[in-house]
């Protein structure tokens, strides 16, 4: 039994596994934080065409 916690311990191969899976929630956050910015950015520029046409046809 203590022979097998010993192999398991040094057992390297799952540690690509879990590097991929950091590196899937950078990248997903990152996407999100883009994401975001991109649309409170749209958002802000609705609303001021909307207020330009608002206030031009009045």
């Amino acid at each position: 039994m203590l022979q097998m916690l010993k192999d398991l311990w040094a057992d390297e191969e799952g540690l690509t596994t879990v590097e991929y899976a950091l590196l899937l929630v950078l990248i997903v956050a990152a996407a999100i934080t883009a994401w975001t910015q991109l649309g409170t950015q749209v958002s802000t520029e609705v609303g001021t065409v909307k207020d330009t046409l608002a206030g031009t046809s009045s």
